[in-house]
């Protein structure tokens, strides 16, 4: 009797670690979309890093190692404390050299296996350091947009009746930290999971936070344990507003197509080196207070970032805005489908709603699935521009004898 009751326990034990692992690692290879993504990510990652583009080549001189004057030591220090926060088994699991492979390895998708430590396994106190650090970096808006979206996660496993999928719940999501938290020298932090990624990349006192996804289905809890929890509709009805208050030869410029398709994004998942031609309506030809409504919008999504660094970031974009576009596709009637992009040298903004997936499925697009992206294009995704800008000067200085 004894000899089966120590046999049943060893059974259970077995089984709850297969089923910690499983969360932990990700969904079975026998799924045919953990297999097929995890092939493009192979297949992107082996590409090397170019960046978007808007015809294949990088244009030079857009990015310089420059003081901001904007502080990042409370990010370094909450990252810091997280760190310290976790088991020596968490920790080594978590971080990454600066320049690893594992910035790339980021999916909106629900089901490919992440790397890091995850949310789920993590304690009530090391959940507080690790949206410490993320509330460090981003705005109040930003975190609370990020914090919305993980219980959206919860609400698609309760409509769908994936609770305790692999993916899927409001704690399905991992950090993994990129070099070592510093005042001067490259790191980064990357939050992964369903529908919202975040690239935190840091150089002294230089940000870049992107690519960042954002997205949700449903984007509006309508019922469940989150019942009210809404995410990106002033992003949504502030570009609506903006497009309809066009002219009509605006309008003409601005609108690729009028039939919306169920997706339409370009530089999701596996897609650091898109070529996307600039197209639509140039910045350029609005009046003073379009370009004060353009303006608005496209800090909605800059404005994720904490302030200093967002205003930064709106500067740089304000010097390209006479090279910058608008354009969209899809209807401008009431609760009309659509797509847009805000597309210039030094910014990319694509928000796209898209066909419905966990929620049933159809090939037409809903205002209850949405996707949207942010780029930095011509190769400073990551930072990578400023990281190899930095380790150039590096070994240079190095070479003089001048170490750091």
């Amino acid at each position: 009797m004894r000899t089966s009751i120590h046999l049943l326990t060893a059974l259970v034990v077995a089984t709850s670690c297969q089923i910690s692992q499983a969360q932990q690692k990700g969904p079975g290879r026998g799924k045919g979309g953990g297999n097929r993504f995890a092939d493009m990510e192979k297949k992107a990652i082996a590409e090397p890093f170019v960046g978007v583009t808007a015809d294949g080549k990088v244009e030079k001189g857009l990015f310089e190692i420059k003081s901001t004057g904007v502080k990042t030591t409370p990010v370094k220090k909450a990252a810091l404390s997280f760190l310290a926060g976790l088991s020596d088994e968490q920790r080594t699991k978590t971080k990454f050299p600066v320049d690893a492979s594992e910035w790339r390895r980021w999916a909106n998708q629900h089901s490919l296996p992440r790397q890091g430590v995850s949310f789920e396994e993590m304690s009530n106190t090391q959940q507080d350091l690790a949206f410490k650090m993320i509330g460090a970096g981003l705005s109040a808006r930003g975190l609370k947009t990020t914090q919305d979206i993980m219980k959206l996660n919860h609400t698609i496993a309760e409509l769908s009746g994936r609770e305790g999928e692999y993916g899927y719940g409001r704690w399905a999501y991992f950090i993994t930290i990129m070099g070592e938290p510093s005042d001067t020298n490259p790191w980064g932090f990357q939050f992964d999971g369903h529908h919202c990624i975040i690239n935190y990349f840091i150089l002294a006192d230089q940000v870049v936070m992107t690519p960042l996804f954002l997205g949700s289905e449903p984007v509006w809890a309508e019922k469940g344990k989150y019942k009210g929890t809404i995410v990106l509709q002033e992003e949504q009805n502030q570009a609506f507003a903006f497009a309809r208050s066009l002219t009509e030869a605006q309008k003409k410029k601005a609108v690729l197509k009028s039939e919306k398709d169920g997706t339409n994004t370009n530089t999701e998942a596996f897609h650091d080196n898109a070529v996307i031609p600039y197209q639509g309506l140039l910045i350029s030809e609005l009046n003073a207070d379009q370009k004060g409504a353009f303006l608005k919008l496209t800090g909605l999504w800059i404005h994720n970032l904490k302030e200093g660094h967002a205003k930064v970031k709106m500067s740089e974009i304000e010097k390209h805005l006479d090279q910058t576009r608008f354009a969209w596709i899809g209807e401008m009637d009431e609760d009309s489908v659509f797509y847009y992009r805000i597309h210039s040298p030094v910014v990319l903004i694509e928000f796209d709603h898209q066909r419905p997936i966990a929620l049933g499925r159809s090939r037409t697009a809903t205002r209850q699935h949405i996707h949207a992206t942010v780029r930095t294009p011509n190769g400073n995704d990551y930072g990578k521009d400023l990281l190899k800008q930095h380790l150039k000067d590096h070994h240079h200085s190095h070479q003089n004898g001048q170490g750091e």
